[in-house]
């Protein structure tokens, strides 16, 4: 430590130099954070550079050192010198005072934290807007394959950012599969679980155009000044700074120092990063430090529980029908499974008609270019049964007649061709048959088909049944 610095300390009471860090304590904190933490801690000595402080219970070190130490470190650095360590003195009996010392995570490394330029200001803007969007949250967020390990990290990060091995966050996947609701729902639960944390969602479009002004007017240090506070920065497609020099090259410092100070960094992409043009590669670099979590398209399960769910926020009554159909045919999409719901109540309520198929094909098929309308097993097994003289028991008895058994086949045929139900799911339809004793049923339906020309016949006549 400087000499002089020493010197000052040592000519001012420790207890009046952490009543100053208290105070700059108070003016970060909200008054209950504070209250309950900061203000009954007493300063009892500083001495070779370590500063101890006395608090009445380990469990108060535990979380201090959990939720506050980047910040309480910046003040005793500003105030004792950039060289402090500290050490706490946690009583185990507070009527005779008897404790026990407990060194801080800051005393293991005590370094300054990086600076890009000064050290910005720590009393946090009355007026922060984190720009997050607040529908978007973990509760409105449906899960499916397509997104369980990136939804699982994404929990693990909210709950503790900055301090997992996922720092940063690499979101990646291709459009309209969830990756900004994702994102903005780890900066509204940061919000939720850490209110006094500075969350910031950016895209980074817009980071590039604050760039582009912050330049222009010689802003630059604000510029990087405001990025330094915030604790959870969240850009939105990343991929969207590739070409550009100088902004890159600005938010690799950015990057830096808050990966750095332990603040939490989740970035959105269409792309991985190994797959990314047009990027420094000592971003690339950087990008890969934490975890690459990839979202694909969602399966149909997913599709229809997002519907299932839109429907059940927006007060919309759909037939499970239209939602199978709007499932089976809006395949790639997040977006367009609800851009349709919002076209289909639009319809209804400009035409004052009740939202049936026929609306719902008009609607989806300007979307998406529809594949043959499917079929219902009830529709498809009326239609068999007709046509073969049986009953629907007898498609899902054991019985070997020869009608039954052709008939059965013909069945699990059409639920293959004109349903989405897997093999197996067909099989339990039919008397609870295996997905083996499915599949060998199809063989042996297609090869008869080959050379059967009068039960080709009745099958195409059952098509055009179910096809109304």
């Amino acid at each position: 430590m400087d000499s002089d610095f020493f010197c000052a300390i040592m000519e001012k009471d420790v207890q009046v130099i952490w009543a100053e860090c208290q105070q700059v304590l108070r003016d970060n904190l909200t008054p209950t954070v504070y209250n309950t933490w900061f203000a009954p801690i007493k300063a009892l000595s500083f001495e070779n550079n370590v500063l101890t402080l006395q608090v009445k219970t380990q469990f108060i070190v535990e979380y201090i050192e959990e939720n506050y130490i980047v910040l309480l470190s910046k003040v005793l650095f500003r105030k004792f010198g950039p060289q402090t360590k500290l050490e706490y003195y946690a009583l185990t009996n507070s009527r005779t005072d008897a404790g026990v010392n407990i060194p801080s995570n800051v005393s293991q490394a005590p370094v300054a934290p990086p600076v890009l330029l000064q050290q910005p200001d720590l009393k946090e803007e009355p007026d922060f807007d984190s720009q997050l969007n607040p529908s978007y949250t973990f509760e409105s967020f449906v899960q499916g394959e397509a997104n369980k390990l990136a939804r699982t990290v994404a929990l693990s990060v909210a709950a503790q950012p900055g301090r997992s091995s996922f720092n940063p966050l690499f979101i990646y996947g291709g459009s309209g599969v969830g990756k900004t609701h994702l994102a903005n729902a780890i900066g509204n639960d940061v919000k939720r679980l850490l209110p006094m944390k500075r969350v910031l969602y950016v895209s980074a479009n817009t980071f590039q155009l604050q760039y582009q002004d912050a330049a222009a007017h010689n802003h630059i240090p604000d510029f990087l000044l405001f990025y330094q506070t915030i604790d959870v920065l969240i850009v939105d497609d990343i991929q969207y700074i590739a070409g550009k020099r100088a902004t890159q090259d600005t938010f690799f410092h950015i990057f830096n120092y808050l990966q750095q100070s332990g603040k939490q960094i989740v970035l959105t992409c269409d792309k991985a990063p190994k797959d990314l043009d047009g990027l420094e590669e000592r971003l690339l670099t950087r990008f890969k430090w934490g975890l690459a979590a990839e979202m694909v398209k969602p399966d149909y399960e997913l599709r229809k529980n997002i519907l299932l769910n839109k429907m059940h926020r927006d007060g919309v009554t759909l037939s499970m029908d239209i939602v199978e159909f709007i499932a089976n045919n809006v395949r790639d999409n997040v977006r367009d499974l609800e851009g349709v719901l919002a076209a289909l109540l639009a319809y209804s309520t400009l035409a004052d008609k009740d939202i049936d198929m026929e609306l719902a094909e008009q609607v989806v098929g300007r979307i998406v270019e529809l594949k043959p309308r499917e079929r219902s097993m009830s529709d498809i097994a009326d239609a068999v049964c007709e046509e073969f003289h049986v009953s629907p028991e007898a498609l899902m008895s054991n019985s070997r007649q020869r009608d039954v058994v052709i008939a059965r086949q013909v069945s699990m045929y059409l639920a293959k061709k004109y349903t989405a139900l897997t093999m197996s799911e067909i099989g339990r339809t039919h008397g609870n048959r295996t997905h083996a004793t499915v599949m060998h049923a199809l063989d042996v339906l297609n090869s008869t088909l080959a050379t059967d020309v009068v039960l080709g016949q009745r099958v195409r006549h059952i098509e055009n049944v179910i096809a109304g």
